[in-house]
């Protein structure tokens, strides 16, 4: 039976009483989708115990809009949790995960490009947050699925850098029949943009150049914020309407822009 824990010294009571067991986690802003439970699959396939935390995290959103408009389904993924047979799931408060009101933060100075230049601040919410939940959830394992590929990496670089005690797992891409990558965003699109989202993937999936998959992007109707090659891998984020999509899939050698 799943057991649901929004205080935090509730679960480490919990935690002191599990350290002889192996432990997977998987943080999520909730939303589930199939792409999640791929995570909390492999999990409960490695470890004793999987924990999942449901958390919409304020301090990641650089557009207060993109936050607001955040699904929010804790019941529902309670639910799934649930249903899928996962052993804890973590769903703090604000000023539970925040009682210094982001007065401490996680930053990589380094990064500059992708995601780090088109959302501000983004990554230092991201860094943060993992940060304080890998240290409340003390996994063995950590699972992250490689859609945000750039998240991934840096989630692998505060690891080692803080010499956490936690393996951190990169999971593929689950996509649907179009080759769309699943995105909790995905849901907030009309028929009409969904439909365009699906042209993207194409596009984006296609033995085109940067530079031409830009050009057939936008002659499509769909803002580009970049399409670029970067260590043998191929990334894009576009905007269908308001919604904004991120992809990324490996290539050979011989195809970079």
């Amino acid at each position: 039976m799943t057991k649901v824990i929004e205080a935090l010294s509730d679960w480490q009571s919990i935690r002191k009483t599990i350290n002889d067991l192996s432990v997977g986690f998987v943080p999520t802003m909730g939303n589930l989708h199939a792409g999640h439970l791929s995570l909390l699959e492999r999990s409960k396939c490695e470890n004793t115990i999987t924990v999942l935390s449901l958390f919409i995290n304020p301090t990641q959103f650089n557009n207060k809009n993109d936050f607001k408009n955040y699904p929010r389904t804790l019941a529902q993924d309670i639910a799934m949790a649930e249903e899928n047979g996962i052993d804890y799931v973590l769903a703090p408060t604000d000023d539970a995960l925040y009682p210094d009101q982001y007065a401490y933060k996680i930053t990589n100075s380094t990064i500059n490009n992708q995601e780090a230049e088109f959302r501000p601040r983004h990554f230092d919410g991201v860094l943060t947050v993992v940060m304080k939940l890998l240290l409340l959830v003390k996994p063995t394992r950590a699972y992250f699925g490689e859609k945000d590929y750039q998240q991934l990496q840096l989630v692998k670089g505060l690891a080692e850098a803080f010499f956490l005690d936690t393996e951190i797992i990169g999971c593929k891409i689950v996509r649907n029949e179009f080759g769309l990558p699943l995105s909790s965003r995905n849901r907030r699109l009309t028929e009409d943009q969904y439909q365009l989202a699906q042209r993207f993937s194409e596009i984006f999936h296609s033995d085109l150049s940067c530079d031409e998959i830009k050009n057939a992007l936008i002659q499509e109707g769909i803002i580009v914020d970049y399409i670029e090659d970067y260590n043998e891998r191929r990334f894009a984020a576009v905007h269908v309407g308001d919604i904004r999509l991120i992809d990324n899939i490996p290539f050979a050698k011989d195809k970079k822009c």
